[in-house]
């Protein structure tokens, strides 16, 4: 499958709300999927939303393992996950350093809630819920941020903690 073009900041497409999947097991959103997991890989991300590559479904995929953008990260199994909802476990709320695949060479310092419980189907229109904590949450947050029209810079407490890869890495 092709990988698409990551759409970036300042795209209109990214600041919608995403349509809600209302058909499954089609060929055109196993496309889709495959379309985003080609993608997501060529970029080493950590995930994807639909919106991203200019479709604007309620769909995201993600997944970690050994991936050199978080190469100290914890393991994050690779979900297909449509029309989530999240809910919070509890109100604990922790800071740390993001990325975006359209927000290329940026980081930024976000607020997330630690543990969170969601849920949603899979490409076969099957229930399923799953509870995550730490960077399994932060990811699923960030990822579900895209399909309400919300990138990461929009969850920041200040600004000032937004800066170029480069910079922060510099000894």
């Amino acid at each position: 499958m092709p990988v698409q073009t990551v759409l970036r900041m300042g795209n209109p497409l990214l600041l919608q709300r995403a349509r809600e999947v209302m058909e499954f097991n089609t060929a055109e959103l196993n496309r889709l999927i495959l379309d985003m997991q080609d993608t997501m890989q060529a970029e080493d991300g950590a995930g994807l939303a639909a919106p991203q590559i200019g479709v604007n479904l309620r769909v995201v995929i993600f997944g970690v393992g050994q991936n050199p953008r978080y190469p100290d990260a914890e393991t994050v199994p690779e979900t297909i996950l449509i029309n989530p909802v999240i809910t919070p476990v509890d109100d604990t709320m922790e800071e740390a350093w993001e990325g975006c695949l359209s927000l290329p060479g940026l980081r930024g310092l976000v607020p997330r809630y630690r543990h969170i419980k969601y849920s949603g189907v899979n490409i076969r229109g099957e229930k399923f819920e799953r509870q995550a904590s730490n960077f399994h949450a932060r990811v699923v947050q960030h990822e579900c941020d895209h399909l309400d029209g919300i990138l990461y810079p929009q969850r920041m407490k200040d600004l000032k903690q937004l800066a170029y890869t480069d910079e922060l890495e510099r000894p």
